[in-house]
């Protein structure tokens, strides 16, 4: 019998990116797509974070490269779990708050083991596909927790001259750069000249519900 492993966010984060990728192609990866797409530096790293999911009862691995079965997910309780309402926001006008009550379209019940209390979250859907190695595709909900910082690494939503773009954050030293993650070459990373705010960073992502 599996024994109960609480993950790590980093943990919790690779797992995201598994299922969305099995729910999105309909079969697992292979480890080389997992490494790929995971940005890690060895296959060590990628055996270490399946060996903790397995452990823990998340994932059955077989016999060959696409050998990843979902059992059950971190989120999961015995206990009745609560939850979080959460807007869903549509098209933002410029200048206009993100929250403002006419840009939200409707609201969804989430897991307050994924929406995490203390913290304020809302959901956008993402258009195209500049983040899809991240597991972000064109038309996914994304769940982001608000708030105006973040750390170097980070996917965050930022606005840019008053128009919100998913992207991963880079902070260099004497740049910002936001970065796509993407199969499309033909985005490039925007490097920041001008003023910018972050608005939140990406939880996860789901499709559309």
């Amino acid at each position: 019998m599996n024994k109960t492993i609480k993950l790590t966010q980093k943990q919790e984060e690779f797992f995201n990116i598994l299922t969305n990728y099995i729910c999105r192609e309909k079969i697992p990866p292979t480890n080389r797509e997992i490494l790929k797409m995971m940005e890690l530096k060895s296959p060590r790293s990628v055996a270490q974070y399946l060996d903790v999911l397995e452990e823990g009862g998340y994932i059955q691995r077989g016999k060959g490269a696409r050998n990843i079965r979902i059992l059950k997910s971190p989120y999961d309780s015995n206990n009745s779990s609560k939850t979080v309402k959460v807007p869903i926001l549509g098209c933002v006008p410029c200048g206009a708050p993100f929250l403002a009550e006419e840009n939200i379209e409707r609201s969804v019940a989430i897991s307050d083991k994924i929406a995490k209390p203390p913290f304020k979250y809302f959901m956008l859907k993402a258009v195209g596909d500049s983040m899809n190695k991240a597991g972000i595709n064109d038309g996914d909900l994304v769940l982001v927790r608000q708030q105006m910082t973040a750390n170097n690494g980070n996917i965050v939503v930022a606005l840019i001259d008053d128009e919100a773009t998913i992207k991963k954050l880079r902070l260099r030293k004497d740049h910002i750069t936001l970065e796509p993650n993407s199969t499309n070459p033909n985005h490039c990373p925007i490097v920041l000249e001008r003023d910018f705010r972050i608005q939140g960073i990406v939880v996860s992502s789901m499709p559309e519900i």
